[in-house]
């Protein structure tokens, strides 16, 4: 990670629940241990754990700075001699965040984008596609199913019923936890239709 002039592209992507934050703490960490010049920068819809702060489900977390799109990430970021620039919840900053991370790339920027690449109704959320596509290094990681335990590579929006049963839910861009989504395996994913 190093600044040698080049930069790479580091794509960390999966279905909720699958540790995507967790694995770009961990990244954010050792590049602090080694010395280096980090950034982490999260999208300002996700307060679920405080503005100032990445978090991963299981409780770690790393200081941030919130941006509410791509002109605010670009503003934090541009100017600086930055080893590693880590951008959490990447799917919310548009397709507008693929050529952005390619400017801060060619100025020789490693920058680890972690987000969902599937919606929560089975399909691809861009621009994590497209990222995924151009990286260097791409790791996509699995939740396990909350109905059989296997791998999951999708996520759904679940409404607990009155009577504690999970129904299905079709709704606009909701940021939430394990109390409005569910990890799911491709034989218990239910499509909407």
């Amino acid at each position: 990670m190093k600044r040698d002039g080049l930069g790479r592209l580091q794509v960390v992507c999966g279905p909720m629940f699958a540790g995507k934050s967790e694995e770009l703490v961990r990244r954010v960490r050792r590049a602090q241990l080694a010395g280096l010049a980090v950034e982490v920068i999260n999208h300002a819809l996700d307060e679920r754990h405080g503005a100032a702060q990445v978090a991963s489900h299981s409780g770690l977390r790393v200081s941030s700075r919130p941006a509410s799109d791509v002109d605010a990430l670009m503003e934090l970021a541009r100017g600086r001699e930055l080893d590693l620039l880590a951008i959490d919840e990447a799917q919310f900053f548009g397709a507008d965040l693929v050529p952005a991370v390619g400017e801060l790339v060619l100025a020789g920027t490693t920058v680890v984008v972690a987000g969902l690449c599937v919606t929560f109704d089975g399909r691809p959320f861009e621009p994590l596609p497209s990222l995924m596509a151009l990286a260097e290094d791409v790791t996509k990681l699995t939740a396990v199913c909350a109905v059989c335990g296997e791998d999951a590579g999708f996520h759904q929006r679940v409404a607990r019923g009155d009577a504690g049963d999970d129904a299905l839910v079709s709704a606009a861009e909701h940021v939430g936890g394990i109390e409005v989504y569910q990890a799911r395996c491709r034989r218990h994913f239910e499509a909407l239709a």
